[in-house]
């Protein structure tokens, strides 16, 4: 085993170790999560919320037990693989120790650590851009047809995972033109390449459109909720903070594509990344939407910088290069993960609010930051409706309606009775069974409405209830009510396929 594959192992081993040590014993998982799990029991082409990718992996998570464990382990090997990816990059790059070791430790030293946190699509989001401009990086140093194939192969299933990897092509395609690559254009392997992932995604393709496109109204709904509050200022703000150890390797990486002789065949890189985040601007996307651009460019600095620093006076500069983003990632370990409590936090929230951490999708300011807050009172709820269900008559005969998909996500998740939630949002809308004739309905939904509620629905029941609530007040849930209806003097399906019909309509 040589010297480099022991580092790069070190490198990987320390990479499990910070994203199991970063998750504090008092949250949950986070409300995505919940859905991205739920999955596993509803395997398909595709998702309103998201491709089919996470499913799968949810699946082998479901197999192997479910336990918090594997949750994170997937995430955390995502970014594993990430970092070599990475290292590879450099070593086609004809990076030298110090070059693999900075690259290593800008990756491992960054945003990443957060994303790596949660099972979400990102962190294999971020593991596909990489990986496909590793591809595209080989073709352009070797013009063999064999990685515009395997291109398609890791794109193709990067879109099953996230929809975000069309920007890659956004960027990228205009700079095929702007370079000598466009040459590229007249490769008859690039056509059947483009064939090849087009069968691959066809499925996913397939499914969207005998579901009337519902990643269309997701978009739609994106827009008007979240994206609308999105600050194009703040966008540019916060990719210097994803990479604030490597922004010195990152920025020396645009020098090096437009004037470091040796990276003359990799220009293009320089103008796609320009385009990209252009594009992003341009549809007000969301900031962490472009953290799988940066990782590249790593590697690219790092091979220029160790060129740069190799002789004389200039070779003592390496250990301050590598001991940047190891210096500054202290100060962002203690904000930035869910490792410090929620009573810490709220006393030291001065910290995250100069951040903008405790900024939320609504353009408020909260006491917690939103992925935080979204990690409370999950049990709590799970809990209580686990004790209500079982105190009701016939109570096999139960639904368990809530107003959004991480209420009913957890509620499956954490519930001891093998309870099957369902919302009308998100994908649970797909997955309500309409063939039981229900005798009772738990109705989690916002206290505040209390009044509203019990008028709408207690004149289909012969008992109503306010049963209780989410008492913990630094989730974001604080105050979700558990209503509960006994004793249905109607068939209640006929108006929940009412409901249905009128969200998928105006889906």
């Amino acid at each position: 085993m040589t010297k480099k594959t022991i580092i790069l192992i070190g490198f990987i081993g320390l990479k499990f170790l910070l994203q199991y040590s970063l998750l504090g014993s008092e949250y949950d998982l986070q409300r995505d999560e919940y859905l991205h799990l739920d999955q596993a029991n509803h395997l398909a082409w595709g998702y309103i919320s998201v491709p089919p990718f996470t499913s799968w992996t949810s699946y082998i998570i479901q197999l192997l037990g479910n336990s918090i464990f594997w949750i994170k382990f997937f995430p955390a090997l995502y970014g594993a693989l990430t970092i070599f990816v990475v290292w590879k990059a450099i070593e086609e790059l004809g990076g030298n120790l110090f070059a693999l070791i900075l690259g290593a430790t800008c990756v491992l030293f960054s945003a990443l650590l957060r994303i790596n946190t949660l099972y979400q699509p990102n962190s294999f989001d971020v593991l596909s851009w990489t990986a496909l401009y590793f591809i595209l990086l080989k073709y352009f140093k070797t013009d063999d047809s064999k990685w515009l194939y395997l291109g398609a192969i890791v794109f193709a299933i990067g879109f099953l995972n996230k929809y975000n990897i069309v920007f890659l092509l956004v960027g990228l395609l205009p700079s095929l033109l702007l370079t000598e690559h466009r040459k590229i254009l007249l490769n008859p392997s690039l056509y059947f390449a483009i064939l090849l992932g087009l069968v691959l995604i066809s499925p996913n393709l397939i499914w969207q459109y005998n579901n009337n496109f519902p990643v269309i109204h997701h978009l739609k709904e994106l827009a008007q909720t979240q994206l609308e509050n999105v600050n194009r200022f703040d966008f540019l703000k916060n990719q210097l903070l994803f990479f604030a150890g490597s922004l010195i390797v990152i920025f020396s990486s645009f020098y090096a594509l437009l004037f470091y002789k040796p990276f003359q065949n990799y220009r293009i890189f320089f103008f796609s990344i320009t385009l990209t985040l252009i594009a992003f601007l341009y549809f007000k996307a969301k900031d962490y939407y472009a953290i799988g651009i940066y990782p590249i460019y790593i590697a690219f600095g790092s091979v220029f910088l160790a060129d740069a620093l190799k002789d004389g006076w200039k070779k003592f500069l390496q250990p301050i290069a590598i001991g940047i983003p190891l210096l500054l990632f202290i100060p962002i370990y203690n904000v930035a993960f869910p490792n410090k409590s929620p009573e810490y936090i709220i006393k030291h929230s001065d910290n995250y609010k100069k951040l903008g951490m405790l900024r939320w999708e609504d353009g408020k300011d909260h006491s917690l930051p939103q992925d935080f807050a979204d990690m409370l009172g999950w049990k709590e709820l799970a809990q209580k409706v686990d004790g209500i269900y079982l105190s009701l008559p016939n109570k096999k005969n139960t639904l368990i309606l809530c107003d959004n998909y991480g209420q009913a996500g957890a509620i499956n998740f954490y519930t001891s009775q093998k309870l099957q939630a369902v919302s009308f949002s998100a994908d649970y809308i797909d997955w309500i069974d309409l063939t039981k004739k229900y005798e009772n309905l738990i109705r989690v939904k916002e206290v505040q409405e209390v009044n509203a509620e019990f008028q709408e629905t207690s004149p289909f029941f012969i008992n109503s209830t306010l049963a209780d609530s989410i008492t913990n007040q630094n989730a974001r849930e604080f105050g979700t009510g558990i209503f509960v209806f006994t004793g249905a003097k109607i068939d209640i399906r006929e108006r929940i396929k009412d409901e249905i019909d009128e969200k998928k309509n105006y889906r």
